[in-house]
């Protein structure tokens, strides 16, 4: 098997697979819901620092364009305040 990460022992990876392969579906779908709202948030950080006059509907709405597609964002929350 080869390694997934080059700066994890071997021996830590291989029992973080095993632990991850007896987690419960709850759990796995809890830390699938953790791990997206750590993406939000660092998408909405970064969206912060590239606009940092926007407020925080105008953030959302750029978020949305991230996630969805500009089309579909369009669509379903219109344009942004500052359209490119």
């Amino acid at each position: 098997m080869t390694a997934l990460y080059s700066d994890t022992h071997p021996k830590m990876e291989a029992l973080q697979i095993q632990l991850w392969r007896q987690a419960s579906p709850t759990r796995k779908m809890n830390m699938l819901a953790q791990l997206n709202s750590s993406a939000r948030m660092l998408a909405l950080a970064g969206l912060r620092m590239q606009y940092p006059q926007a407020g925080e509907a105008e953030l959302r709405r750029k978020l949305a364009g991230l996630l969805l597609g500009e089309e579909l964002a369009r669509k379903a929350y219109g344009e942004t305040s500052h359209a490119k």
